[in-house]
């Protein structure tokens, strides 16, 4: 399986109360509203957003990737308002190891509403489904506790701490590791209503 066979039309995914999407050039704003907040930009990478252009040229880099047919991010929609809340990807996969890494972020105005883990496993559903993956990782920072609690909540395992694996923002970071096998996933999924 080659990226561009998943990733050149990246289909649209409902949960009860989210769409994940391809972005458009109008969810700049949207994007501006939580790339802009530093609580969000805490545990990631890249730096907080200073003006609307950080995050037109944001956009604009994913719609490259979308025409490129490389992995690139759903846009997370809440349904009840129609505005972008955060995104969802693979980061990494390696087809032929049928496994691939999962990353998100959400607007801080919509923390502590089991968001992530519901687009979570929408994306997760679809990694095993139609992506053919076995083995679905993620990784944060070590002290970000409320992503490792959204991990956790999705049935991933810690598989341990990988010491000053990053120099992220001056500082070398310890990353936590988390997986879920495809058998786990479906034996979770099971359990839910």
């Amino acid at each position: 399986m080659k990226y561009e066979d998943i990733f050149k039309d990246l289909p649209t995914l409902g949960t009860e109360r989210l769409i994940l999407r391809k972005m458009t050039p109008d969810d700049a704003e949207d994007v501006f509203a939580y790339a802009s907040e530093p609580d969000v930009a805490k545990f990631v990478p890249w730096e907080v957003h200073r003006s609307l252009e950080d995050s037109r040229r944001f956009v604009d880099y994913v719609l490259k990737l979308y025409e490129a047919g490389k992995p690139a991010p759903w846009a997370i929609e809440w349904k009840e308002n129609g505005k972008m809340i955060g995104t969802i990807d693979y980061v990494a996969w390696y087809p032929g190891h049928f496994r691939a890494e999962i990353g998100f972020i959400l607007s801080k105005a919509y923390w502590g509403k089991g968001i992530a883990p519901e687009a979570a496993r929408k994306v997760m559903e679809f990694g095993f489904e139609r992506m053919g993956l076995n083995r679905i990782e993620a990784e944060c920072m070590a002290e970000n506790v409320q992503s490792q609690r959204a991990l956790q909540k999705l049935g991933m395992r810690l598989e341990g701490i990988s010491r000053q694996k990053y120099f992220i923002k001056g500082k070398f970071r310890d990353m936590a590791l988390y997986s879920i096998l495809k058998q786990e996933f479906e034996r979770e999924a099971g359990k839910r209503p």
